[in-house]
């Protein structure tokens, strides 16, 4: 592994409000780079009560204006819901704002619900079919503008934001593969086609000018605590959450309880534990082993850690938790990117 990074999905809990989810963003920013994460991504995510990090790229610019060597980006923005003008627009002028510490990561899923969607799109033609063309488009907004060039991002042209491909299944990956790009699966929240997804990805690689090698990147929640059972009691405020989506009914984040038992059906349990099952839930040393053998299954280039935990001081232990551990798998070895960070395209 080359670098261990910090996905915030900005949480609201129950009691709490977007000003409370945003003024945590931010603390747990700042301890983040002082515990050496790489990156620090926010996702945009529309109409769930539970998440505050709609307007990405406003958030992302209040997290790097608070923060000093960290790099922070999205993880990422749904590019179907936008025109890629726009994107490049916006994160033309972070990277000028905060030059050669913004990342862009895209996906092809709305982020929502199909409501949502529409209410979000109105009349634009993008969908997830058009994806593979949106992103093209997007890389020619960020390329040094010619002057015959009629439409131009401004600030985005020539801005050096390096730019990475998320998804759940194999469509992404194998789109990333083509493009020769960084390729992160959602594994913390969708794991079913991780191991197909990273097989085909590093398969059908072709190197271009941002790597010259894969670059897999994996999420993984992380619930760290003292020991296994207060880290499990954390992490039922997750199980609560994602049960809750799973019924329909999408709401803040809820406090953990002492057992999740008569909470749930049978069928309700394995749905969720299946889709949390890319975590490590325990004290340092159980966190450390899970870990461990997620990597060796994976061989993952890169760790995303993420957490739904309710008590904002537990959060940052559980995260303080990590970072100790990830530190130790980091190798130090070259990374083989052609200087992706600042390059971007």
């Amino acid at each position: 592994m080359k670098y261990f990074s910090l996905l915030d999905l900005s949480p609201i809990i129950e009691g709490g409000d977007a000003a409370l989810a945003f003024r945590n963003t931010l603390d747990l920013a700042r301890h983040a780079e002082e515990w050496g994460y790489h990156r620090y991504w926010l996702a945009e995510h529309h109409n769930l009560p539970g998440i505050a990090s709609a307007a990405t790229s406003i958030v992302i610019g209040h997290v790097a204006g608070s923060t000093k060597r960290i790099r922070v980006g999205a993880g990422g923005i749904m590019l179907p819901n936008h025109s890629p003008l726009v994107i490049a627009e916006q994160f033309g002028t972070l990277d000028a704002l905060y030059p050669g510490r913004i990342d862009l990561g895209l996906g092809r899923a709305p982020g929502s619900d199909q409501l949502t969607a529409r209410a979000l799109r109105r009349n634009l033609g993008s969908n997830g079919d058009t994806f593979p063309q949106d992103v093209l488009e997007l890389q020619s907004y960020f390329a040094p503008a010619t002057p015959e060039q009629a439409v131009q991002a401004v600030p985005g042209a020539g801005a050096r934001v390096p730019l990475y491909l998320l998804g759940s299944s194999d469509f992404s990956a194998r789109l990333a593969a083509e493009l020769g790009l960084p390729f992160a699966f959602a594994s913390h929240f969708a794991p079913a086609y991780l191991d197909v997804a990273l097989a085909l990805y590093r398969q059908n690689f072709k190197p271009s000018a941002t790597l010259t090698q894969p670059h897999a990147m994996i999420g993984v929640g992380i619930f760290g605590a003292a020991t296994d059972g207060e880290a499990q009691r954390l992490a039922t405020s997750a199980q609560l959450q994602f049960l809750n989506m799973v019924r329909g009914r999408p709401g803040k984040l809820p406090p953990p309880v002492q057992s999740m038992e008569g909470l749930w059906s049978r069928g309700e349990e394995v749905a969720v534990l299946e889709r949390t099952r890319c975590s490590a839930i325990g004290s340092p040393e159980t966190v450390k082993r899970q870990v461990e053998a997620l990597l060796k299954e994976t061989e993952a280039d890169e760790i995303i850690a993420t957490a739904q935990i309710y008590d904002h001081a537990a959060r940052l232990r559980s995260f303080e938790i990590a970072a100790d551990m990830l530190a130790g798998f980091v190798r130090q070895a070259p990374v083989p990117v052609r200087d992706a960070e600042t390059a971007g395209r």
